[in-house]
């Protein structure tokens, strides 16, 4: 079973190397490992050496802290068990959801949010 810390890094460099527009090969390739490898630090199943991380932070281009934000703040969402995914921004149906959001005219992306809010309360 995958440690929580090794699936929470992996999350980050999946959600960084996802926002910067980045495939795992071409991300595998600037670390100069296969991208196989990629998919098993992104899921947890490996862990993530100290000096690969240092790596993949520099392709990314983040600090290594970056891959360990949130660790202390997921627990405690957790524990509270809001309605909301503790990692938002590391679920891909919900960046692909604000990527299109924002690629909708602003007049539209308005009225889109306001049925979004209309429908919400209804639920």
């Amino acid at each position: 079973m995958a440690h929580p810390v090794d699936v929470h890094v992996g999350k980050r460099v999946r959600h960084r190397r996802w926002l910067t527009g980045m495939t795992q090969q071409q991300l595998a390739e600037q670390v100069g490992i296969k991208f196989q490898q990629i998919q098993k630090y992104e899921t947890g199943a490996n862990r993530v050496s100290a000096s690969r991380l240092w790596d993949i932070a520099e392709a990314l281009d983040v600090p290594v802290s970056f891959f360990f934000e949130g660790l202390d703040e997921k627990e405690k969402e957790a524990a509270e068990k809001t309605a909301v995914p503790v990692d938002l921004m590391g679920d891909k149906e919900a960046l692909d959801l604000v990527r299109s959001y924002y690629s909708i005219p602003e007049n539209q992306r308005r009225r889109l949010f306001e049925l979004a809010r209309v429908l919400s309360d209804v639920a």
